[in-house]
């Protein structure tokens, strides 16, 4: 009887842990491609409150695909309404990315864009995709 009643105790706390990893599984972020720039093979998800600061979680492949253009490419991802932050990759290159972006007064983030851009310099507007605005 004891057995039965942990075996039972245990299925359910394994169909709990199942249930809360389905909630938290990655999303695809879709091909980001303006010229000179590529954000391939791109995966998101939203954490939980008390789980890596509730963060909007992202990772990928950022590529520059015009290597002889002598520009650098990167990342913009903001959350909450923030203002834009920058990861840069590296010229000529594909760098894997792997970051947690959050708002320090809130529990949980709920509201995320990410672009894949182009540098080019002080003089020109850099190119950049569309920005892909996620929810949980």
């Amino acid at each position: 009887m004891k057995t039965a009643m942990v075996s039972a105790v245990a299925a359910g706390m394994f169909l709990l842990g199942v249930g809360a990893a389905t909630a938290q599984s990655w999303h695809e972020i879709p091909l980001m491609e303006p010229t000179g720039v590529a954000f391939v093979q791109g995966r998101y998800q939203f954490n939980p409150a008390g789980r890596n600061h509730g963060a909007f979680e992202w990772t990928g492949k950022l590529r520059d695909t015009s290597a002889n253009d002598r520009h650098n490419v990167y990342m913009r991802v903001r959350v909450e309404g923030h203002g834009w932050v920058r990861y840069y990759g590296k010229q000529r290159q594909t760098v894997r990315m792997h970051h947690f972006n959050w708002d320090g007064a809130q529990q949980y983030t709920d509201d995320a864009e990410v672009q894949a851009c182009r540098d080019l310099g002080t003089a020109r507007l850099d190119n950049c995709s569309v920005p892909i605005h996620f929810k949980p």
